[in-house]
C-alpha cells in the first residue's frame, strides 16, 4: 500500500450536491431555498432560537435552579486512596500535597470506596457513617472540625 493509493471505502463518500444546474438535477432555480424570504437570499441568516422579533421561548420561560458557586470547594476521597497515602496522620494538607484534591478545595468528605487495613489518624475531615465504621474497625480514630 502506498499513500497515493489510499482511496475511501466504497460507499462512504457522496458527490457534493450542485445547485442552480436546470430543473434536470432538481435543485435548479431557487437551488432548494423555497421562494422569497430572509432565509433564501445570500446573507440571510439569524440567530438559533430566533423567533422573527417574538419573544423566544428560551426567554419566555421561567428560569429554574441554580449552579453552586461552592460546588468546587468540596472534594472527595476514597478509602483506598488514604490506604496509599505513607503518612499516618491525615488531613486536609496532606490531601493537597499528595494531589489527591485540588488546591482550591476547601472541605473533604471520605467515602467508603475501596478498603483501608491501617490505623489512621484523621483531622478536620468529614466521613460518611461507613468510612467512619471502616476507619474505627481497624482502630484509626477521628477528630472532627472545629
Amino acid at each position: 500500500m502506498q499513500l497515493n493509493q489510499i482511496k475511501p471505502a466504497a460507499g462512504s463518500t457522496h458527490y457534493k450536491r450542485r445547485v442552480g444546474r436546470g430543473i434536470g438535477c432538481g435543485l435548479g432555480k431557487t437551488c432548494g431555498r423555497g421562494h422569497k424570504g430572509q432565509k433564501s437570499r445570500s446573507g440571510g441568516f439569524h440567530k438559533v432560537g430566533f423567533e422573527g422579533g417574538q419573544m423566544p421561548l428560551q426567554r419566555r420561560l421561567p428560569k429554574r435552579g441554580f449552579v453552586s458557586l461552592t460546588r468546587n470547594d468540596n472534594a472527595q476521597v476514597r478509602l483506598s486512596d488514604l490506604e496509599a497515602l505513607p503518612v499516618d496522620v491525615i488531613d486536609l494538607l496532606v490531601l493537597k500535597q499528595a494531589g489527591l484534591v485540588p488546591p482550591a478545595t476547601l472541605s473533604v468528605k471520605v467515602i467508603l470506596a475501596g478498603e483501608i487495613v491501617r490505623p489512621v489518624k484523621l483531622q478536620g475531615l468529614l466521613l460518611t457513617k461507613g468510612a467512619r465504621a471502616a476507619i474505627e474497625a481497624v482502630g484509626g480514630s477521628i477528630s472532627e472540625l472545629g
